[in-house]
C-alpha cells in the first residue's frame, strides 16, 4: 500500500494539481457561467426540453464540437508554449478565432481568454514572459488555458480532462436554468458527461493540425439566432 501511494503522488506534485484543479473550478473568475454555448437558443427552438434531450445535446457538442476543436487546439497549444514556439502558438490562436462562426461565440472565447490573462497576472502560474507574450495577441480561451496547465507539471491528457470537466460544470449549470432542471438532473446529465470525457480526450490528442475542424452548422445557426433571442439569461 505504501509503495502505492508514493507512485501515485509522485505522478503528479501536489502544487500542479491544485493548480490544475483551480483551473476546472467553476470559481475561477473568467465568466464561463454567463454563457450556454447555443443551448439556451436550443431550449427556445424547442430541440431540447427535457433531462434526456439535453444531455443528449451536451454529449454530441462535446464529441462534434469540444473534442474537434477547443480541446485538439489545446493539446497543441500546451505543448507549443512548452518548446516556446510562439509561431505555433499565434497559429493556433488565429485559428480558434477565425473558427468561431457567430458574434457571440467570437466574443465569448475572446472575453474569457481576456479574463483568464487578468488572472494569471496576479499569480505565480506562468512566467512574465509568456503572460505578456500571450496577452500581445489577444489570446482566446484555450490558448490561455493551454499557457496556464503548460506552466504546472500537469501531463497534456491530465489538463485536456480538467478543461473538459470545467465545460461540462458550466454547460451542466446553463441547462438546469434555461431548461430548467433539478439539481438531481443537472449531476446526472455531468455524470454522463464525465463518463464520456476519457474517450473524448484522446481522441482530441490524437488529431493532428490538418484534422482540426469546428464545423456545427446547427450549434451556428442557434448560436446567430441567439444573438437577437427577445429574452435570454444568458450572453451566448
Amino acid at each position: 500500500m505504501r509503495s502505492r501511494l508514493q507512485s501515485d503522488h509522485s505522478a503528479l506534485p501536489a502544487p500542479s494539481l491544485l493548480q490544475l484543479m483551480w483551473l476546472a473550478s467553476p470559481a475561477l473568475p473568467v465568466g464561463g457561467f454567463a454563457y450556454s454555448e447555443g443551448l439556451e437558443a436550443a431550449v427556445e427552438s424547442g430541440l431540447v426540453d427535457s433531462e434526456a434531450s439535453a444531455s443528449d445535446w451536451l454529449v454530441d457538442q462535446l464529441h462534434l464540437s469540444l473534442a474537434r476543436s477547443d480541446l485538439a487546439a489545446l493539446a497543441k497549444a500546451i505543448g507549443a508554449w512548452r518548446r516556446r514556439d510562439m509561431d505555433h502558438v499565434r497559429e493556433l490562436n488565429h485559428w480558434m478565432l477565425q473558427t468561431r462562426e457567430s458574434q457571440e461565440m467570437r466574443a465569448q472565447t475572446a472575453q474569457m481568454g481576456r479574463s483568464l490573462m487578468e488572472w494569471l497576472r496576479h499569480h505565480n502560474t506562468a512566467s512574465p514572459e509568456d503572460i505578456e507574450a500571450c496577452a500581445q495577441m489577444q489570446p482566446t480561451y484555450p490558448i490561455a488555458f493551454a499557457l496556464a496547465a503548460a506552466a504546472t507539471q500537469a501531463g497534456v491528457r491530465d489538463a485536456l480532462l480538467a478543461f473538459a470537466f470545467s465545460w461540462a460544470e458550466n454547460m451542466m449549470a446553463a441547462a438546469i436554468k434555461s431548461v430548467p432542471l433539478g439539481q438531481s438532473a443537472g449531476q446526472r446529465i455531468l455524470s454522463r458527461l464525465a463518463d464520456e470525457m476519457p474517450a473524448v480526450v484522446e481522441q482530441a490528442m490524437g488529431l493532428k493540425d490538418s484534422a482540426r475542424q469546428a464545423f456545427t452548422p446547427m450549434l451556428t445557426i442557434l448560436s446567430a439566432q441567439h444573438e437577437t433571442q427577445y429574452s435570454r439569461l444568458f450572453r451566448s
